[in-house]
């Protein structure tokens, strides 16, 4: 007997954050961490760190540097995250724009 594939049960309105029921500034909060955290793990695999040495260049404790690793945003605040860039040679920006302009752009 075959398998039918899973049929879509949801049809998100593009925004998952949204989706799940986060305020929009909730929803921004964890954008902002999830773009930090993803752009710090490629430095970290660009560069092959190792979570020893990490320990050592983000001045932590290795759990949370496993945390870290592991993409368990909610353990980390974006002000660590930012503070971690920093440690690794990259710099962060943020784009702010008013919500009429951000609308329209979508």
């Amino acid at each position: 007997m075959t398998r039918k594939a899973s049929a879509a049960t949801h049809v998100t309105r593009g925004d998952v954050f949204d989706d799940l029921g986060f305020t929009r500034s909730e929803s921004a909060a964890l954008k902002i961490k999830a773009d930090l955290l993803d752009a710090i793990r490629r430095e970290i695999e660009r560069e092959r760190y190792t979570q020893r040495q990490l320990v050592d260049i983000l001045d932590e404790y290795q759990p949370t540097v496993s945390n870290l690793m592991r993409g368990r945003i909610a353990q980390i605040s974006i002000e660590k995250l930012l503070r971690y860039s920093d440690r690794l040679g990259m710099r962060a920006t943020l784009k702010v724009v008013p919500a009429r302009r951000a609308a329209r752009a979508a």
